[in-house]
């Protein structure tokens, strides 16, 4: 049976959400095609984009509505993508390759593609990432090493407390610092968790036995223990918040200072503020100030904002997301404002 290449996963969205998109119309990619013919390694993002100039509008071109979202359409390798424009507003139809073509052999073991690049993002797919105030008051912790040593890694056994539940597999982290809103100066929005490695339960007590089964650097004691999560697909078509948001970038992936296209960005809004997997919102550079020399007299000026770019959300937690910058033609840098598109 053919694996599904794009599976436009479609969550948590009403009959409103279809009057809360842009009221300017659909605007075509430029060079849009009449059709594409689907590739193992298309990704429902670079297919969007494709065709829209705003990809994040890609459930309004294929007319959506809520039999479709509870059912969403499915694209396999070898598919046509055709876009139509005989009507008032442009569509997108599936249909099927012509003989003319040549074959498409697809791998039948082959995994389902995602959304957006997958091998980018894995790593804060089942990493804790951020936890919030209260969850490292019951969270298991490392407190003695086998013969005392001072720091351990893979292949080691430490000693853990407070472990009150059972997982195949436990992930090691070290508590950093806060993740503050840029809004609301001294208010914490999380704690970031620093991720050492992973280790699995050997015996059960109090303390509890386990082996470091990977490392990314040495591990200490305090250092924390928490049940491993499953990775999972993220799918989900792109699409704009339905409600105002607006928020900050607080941090970047890899700690430069500024981040291009394809490099993971935290931002200071979440799960509180109606954020969702999937949304895409727009970065905003503000304007800086200008002085204009006049006669005897300085005049100051404040240059408008400029929207740059866009962010796919594909992590959500209550009050921070993280997110993949799908499109930026200049870097994003801390502190740029993200909101709406």
């Amino acid at each position: 049976m053919r694996r599904i290449i794009i599976s436009a996963l479609l969550i948590c969205f009403s009959s409103a959400w279809a009057f809360a998109q842009d009221t300017k119309p659909l605007e075509l990619a430029p060079d849009a095609p009449d059709r594409h013919i689907v590739v193992p390694g298309d990704t429902l993002w670079g297919i969007s984009a494709r065709f829209l100039k705003d990809p994040y509008r890609w459930p309004e071109i294929w007319r959506l509505n809520t039999e479709d979202i509870k059912n969403p359409h499915r694209i396999y390798p070898g598919q046509v993508v055709i876009l139509d424009k005989s009507g008032d507003k442009p569509q997108l139809k599936l249909g099927r390759l012509v003989k003319a073509e040549p074959r498409i052999y697809v791998d039948s073991q082959q995994k389902e593609i995602p959304a957006i690049p997958q091998h980018v993002i894995e790593p804060f797919l089942s990493r804790p990432l951020v936890v919030g105030a209260g969850t490292l008051d019951d969270a298991a912790r490392i407190i003695a090493f086998r013969e005392g040593r001072i720091g351990v890694g893979s292949g080691d056994t430490v000693y853990a407390t407070r472990v009150q539940t059972k997982a195949a597999q436990w992930q090691i982290f070290r508590a950093g610092k806060p993740m503050l809103d840029p809004d609301r100066p001294g208010e914490i929005l999380g704690l970031e968790a620093i991720y050492l490695g992973t280790a699995r339960q050997t015996a059960e007590g109090e303390p509890a036995t386990f082996e470091i089964t990977s490392s990314r650097q040495e591990i200490d004691r305090n250092d924390y223990l928490l049940p491993a999560p499953r990775a999972e697909i993220i799918s989900y078509v792109p699409h704009a918040p339905a409600n105002p948001v607006s928020g900050r970038v607080i941090a970047l992936y890899g700690g430069v200072g500024e981040s291009g296209k394809h490099s993971i960005v935290s931002i200071s809004r979440g799960k509180a503020d109606g954020l969702e997997v999937g949304h895409v919102l727009a970065v905003y550079r503000s304007g800086k100030e200008v002085t204009n020399l006049s006669g005897d007299k300085n005049e100051i000026y404040k240059l408008p904002e400029e929207r740059y770019g866009l962010v796919f959300i594909f992590r959500v937690f209550d009050r921070v997301s993280y997110g993949l910058i799908m499109d930026a033609p200049r870097p994003v840098m801390e502190g740029d404002t993200v909101r709406n598109p």
